[in-house]
């Protein structure tokens, strides 16, 4: 975004190792200014049940990557990744083989935070073979499905357009919810007043069928299931099926919210803790140094938000609708942090930088994917 500009300076302390974090837990010790860059966090605190894991492992899986952005899993284990500025697709496996599928016709730079986002492999991926993306193309950001038929791309199809776009402030995850519809984050494309606008895409969270037809049950009977946003690139679901989203702030504050049909999440009138009436408060927020959260993802009893300009993993234990106190990991080690994803069926995550990016300022192929093992 475009007041989060790449910290040079690296004047946080380290992250706690995993052990000195569960120590320090279990001894109810970890406070809000334990080393952790949290000091200025506010939130509704919710109760943590019980440390179920933390990150105890971190390893390279592969290299060589310019803005990885996207990341979405296939049946067999492996993973599709996108790249924001080439507009291609690869595939990844656990082993670290990386091979090129195919590139995405009609997408465009903004030069800055436009280009190739999300992707979603559908949940039926065995028997239709479709993949779904969001990407910037000539006039708008759209949302799009392809067949991928493991091998190679085809049946570029448009499902959404009309989502504004602008150089920042495009939002772009995707992923299929544990109800089978397909959600979407949406920037206000530097536009605040759209995020308010109930009739525009723009600033909100998508829900959709297959198709790209409103989902059923909508709070407005459009696509649109929340509002008040103004930057969202991370979506999640917790073991209760809560969805859990991580947004962008202006210059003061980002967010983590519980999204509720119909609610809203107060930007461009509130940004962080909100007294408006009709507005809906985040259950955590950070300054902007500290997170600049990109992806969410829940793993284990927390929530796990990739940060930025904050180049560190924050784990949030839930417990309910509460969100209870951050930890923070990696910090300062790995640059700048986008994308998190828990790998199906192990207790381990998938990490992703984007140190290549505008405001990286580091080389192309800089880029990385690492694996976080918790225990």
């Amino acid at each position: 975004m475009a007041r989060h500009p790449h910290i040079t300076a690296r004047l946080l302390p380290p992250a706690l190792t995993a052990a000195a974090t569960a120590v320090a837990l279990a001894a109810g010790l970890l406070g809000a200014a334990a080393g952790t860059g949290s000091a200025t966090v506010r939130s509704e605190r919710g109760t943590d049940s019980g440390i179920d894991s933390v990150p105890s492992a971190i390893r390279t899986v592969s290299s060589g990557w310019t803005v990885p952005w996207g990341l979405s899993w296939l049946p067999d284990g492996s993973a599709l990744l996108t790249e924001r500025d080439s507009f291609k697709i690869f595939k990844l496996t656990q082993s670290g083989t990386r091979t090129q599928v195919g590139t995405v016709p009609n997408v465009v730079t903004t030069g800055g935070e436009g280009g190739l986002l999300g992707i979603a492999v559908s949940p039926n991926w065995n028997s239709d073979h479709y993949i779904y993306l969001m990407h910037s193309a000539a006039t708008d950001n759209r949302i799009v499905r392809m067949t991928y038929d493991g091998s190679s791309l085809s049946g570029y199809t448009v499902l959404v357009t009309g989502i504004a776009k602008n150089r920042f402030h495009n939002g772009g995850r995707i992923k299929f919810g544990p109800d089978g519809y397909l959600y979407a984050t949406t920037g206000d494309a530097q536009n605040t007043a759209l995020a308010q606008d109930q009739n525009s895409l723009n600033g909100k969270i998508l829900r959709m069928t297959k198709d790209g037809r409103p989902a059923p049950g909508n709070p407005f009977g459009t696509l649109v299931y929340s509002l008040g946003h103004r930057n969202p690139q991370g979506i999640t679901w917790d073991e209760q099926g809560r969805l859990w989203e991580a947004e962008f702030g202006n210059s003061r504050y980002d967010e983590l919210n519980l999204i509720e049909p119909g609610k809203n999440y107060g930007w461009p009138v509130c940004e962080g803790s909100c007294s408006t009436s009709g507005m809906t408060s985040p259950k955590q927020q950070w300054l902007v140094s500290e997170a600049s959260p990109s992806a969410v993802v829940y793993a284990d009893g927390a929530l796990y938000l990739a940060a930025l300009r904050g180049e560190r993993l924050w784990r949030v234990p839930v417990s309910g609708a509460g969100a209870g106190t951050p930890v923070a990991y990696y910090t300062s080690q790995y640059g700048r942090l986008r994308t998190v994803e828990k790998i199906p069926g192990r207790n381990a995550l998938w990490l992703s930088t984007t140190n290549a990016d505008n405001n990286g300022g580091e080389p192309d192929g800089a880029d990385k994917v690492f694996q976080v093992d918790l225990g």
